[in-house]
């Protein structure tokens, strides 16, 4: 696939995903998150696409295309109503802040 293709498919995840985070599988940072979305703030599943980026066969491509898009080259990537949050030490300050609440009640 192209890079602007992989861009064009990123950008179309992020877009029909209430909740996208690109990952990996082995990163705490990355666990983190994910402990943080669906074990403590109870989100339902169903609404996010988490693609681990070291399971998937494009993974370096959609890793690349994030950081065309971003400027962030480090998993986590997430976005929140295709709003672009930043990495795990951004959930969590939105989360300590108050403001995770009210971006997860506009789901």
């Amino acid at each position: 696939m192209s890079k602007a293709a992989t861009i064009s498919r990123v950008q179309g995840l992020i877009k029909s995903s209430k909740i996208f985070v690109a990952s990996k599988t082995y990163c705490p940072y990355c666990q983190a998150t994910l402990k943080t979305l669906f074990e403590d703030k109870k989100v339902d599943k169903q609404s996010a696409t988490v693609l681990q980026l070291n399971q998937a066969e494009d993974g370096a491509e959609v890793q690349e295309a994030l950081l065309e898009i971003t400027g962030q080259s480090t998993v986590p990537n997430i976005f929140i109503n295709g709003k672009h949050i930043g990495g795990n030490s951004d959930l969590q300050a939105l989360n300590k802040s108050g403001d995770l609440d009210r971006l997860l009640a506009s789901l």
